[in-house]
């Protein structure tokens, strides 16, 4: 028999190829630390949609090994639909081999209101395909389906001291995009059955798809045959683009390096550094112009945030960033020893006003501060004051001193072919120290980037002693680089002048 799932037929509508590796060569996806972060938050967010409407049922249940136990559910569906319950959460169906769990399934104009719930702020097309299957599959069961709707985050919400839920979901009317949908679906899972019949995989040439509703978890293996790096590489290079000149055969740098099409100053660098035997790029007078709007005492200081959908406390948006820890590393006079300071708050805490207290009292007014990608650390510095006015004078002064130490790179005065077009610290900081391993992100233990710091430390107050003192640890370690090689960096620039 064919056994199929909602999530498998988005798969199929995005792209067959996708569909066949994600069954038959699943290991060919790179590993995604962020994945399990990003599903537990999902069941978050769908355990509190459940109360939306009420008092419900929700039928999930579970095998003694802990996987789902499908038949179950389907079984206690049947019998909630028989009792008239209201509302059903995770209500199950199974029409020969074709399954599908509805989020929420509530009674209403004499049949059932199929509810969507995602962790997105607005409707996306793929999400009318995720329901117009589900519809298909109700209806053959024999359900009445009379509304079909997502419900999503409203970015607007602001927290207050209490959780509104009325207020933090939206719910939006779907039926037009899913009418669009619906008639497709019996020839997309007739196209899918072939799919899943073939003994190799399907051809299909690099398209929309590969970034079409989302970023294809194959990309690499698909364009293992392209030359490296390609016209896909290009900094800042329109997708669309890239891949009208890749159709038209202009893939490789060489091809399009002097045919004309490419004109933005950095791709035209970046391209030229890959194909010749460039030196460096580097324009003294620039990086001294920079480098005389620094003085001492000089600071260098990073942060790490979370960026929660359900916000957890008073005053925070949905997917709000918020800083939990900081590194400064500093140095008070011209050859003066670096000294350091660190803040991490404690896991499950609201970290807004310890971290901005102490930011006050660890970077002096009227003092030369440097971030990296600046934005950023000034961002979260005005939401603090103005959670915090009392403090606001000190932190805007703070905010108001910081220098960018992106620019130098950002504006061309210092470029190396191993930068590879990128001019985040994550490519600049291997491209200038290339051999050095105690600037190597690989070497550090459990942390290696700011997408693992933001997933982990919500989980610390959930473990075990001393795995959270080695988490915290490891926490510390990770921010600590990051400033220190903001600080390898500075010595850099003021080394080639």
């Amino acid at each position: 028999m064919f056994y199929f799932s909602k999530s498998k037929y988005c798969l199929m509508w995005q792209c067959p190829k996708l569909l066949w590796l994600n069954k038959f060569k699943p290991e060919l996806k790179p590993e995604d630390p962020s994945l399990q972060a990003r599903f537990d938050e999902g069941n978050v967010v769908g355990d509190l949609a459940m109360q939306l409407f009420g008092d419900f049922t929700e039928v999930t249940a579970y095998k003694d090994d802990g996987k789902l136990d499908l038949n179950k559910m389907q079984e206690l569906t049947k019998e909630c639909i028989a009792n008239g319950t209201e509302n059903i959460c995770e209500a199950s169906f199974n029409y020969n081999g074709l399954y599908c769990a509805v989020d929420i399934l509530r009674k209403e104009n004499g049949g059932y209101a199929i509810y969507e719930v995602k962790s997105s702020t607005h409707a996306s097309h793929i999400y009318a395909v995720d329901i117009a299957y589900q519809k298909y599959v109700l209806e053959k069961c024999g359900i009445n389906v009379t509304g079909t709707y997502l419900v999503c985050i409203n970015s607007d919400y602001v927290r207050g001291k209490e959780l509104d839920l009325n207020s933090l979901f939206q719910i939006i009317d779907m039926s037009a995009e899913v009418a669009e949908e619906y008639p497709v679906v019996p020839s997309l899972l007739n196209k899918a059955q072939q799919v899943y019949s073939l003994e190799n995989e399907p051809c299909q040439e690099i398209g929309l798809q590969c970034r079409n509703p989302y970023d294809c978890a194959f990309w690499g293996y698909c364009t293992k045959n392209l030359p490296k790096p390609n016209v896909f590489d290009l900094y800042r290079m329109n997708f669309d683009k890239a891949l009208k000149l890749h159709k038209q055969g202009q893939t490789a740098f060489n091809d399009l390096l002097f045919d004309g099409n490419i004109t933005n100053a950095k791709q035209l660098r970046q391209m030229l550094h890959q194909v010749s035997d460039q030196p460096d790029d580097i324009d003294k007078d620039g990086i001294r112009d920079f480098l005389d709007t620094l003085s001492y005492p000089i600071y260098f200081l990073d942060f790490e945030t979370t960026q929660a959908v359900i916000p957890e406390y008073e005053g925070i948006k949905p997917y709000q960033q918020i800083p939990f820890q900081y590194s400064l590393h500093y140095i008070e006079y011209e050859g003066g020893p670096l000294l350091h300071k660190e803040f991490l708050a404690e896991s499950g805490t609201d970290p807004r006003r310890t971290i901005a207290e102490r930011l006050c009292e660890d970077i002096p007014k009227n003092v030369c501060v440097t971030a990296y990608n600046k934005g950023f650390e000034c961002g979260r510095i005005k939401e603090l004051a103005a959670r915090f006015p009392d403090l606001a004078d000190h932190l805007m002064n703070i905010c108001g001193n910081i220098k960018d130490l992106l620019t130098p790179f950002q504006s061309g005065y210092y470029y190396t072919k191993a930068m590879g077009g990128s001019f985040s610290i994550k490519s600049v900081l291997p491209a200038l120290f290339p051999n050095d391993p105690a600037l190597d992100y690989h070497n550090l233990e459990q942390i290696h980037n700011g997408g693992e710091a933001m997933s982990i430390f919500p989980r610390i107050k959930d473990m075990p002693k001393e795995e959270a003192e080695r988490t915290r640890y490891n926490l510390l370690q990770y921010c600590k680089l990051d400033t220190y090689a903001m600080v390898k960096v500075w010595e850099k620039l003021k080394e080639v002048i």
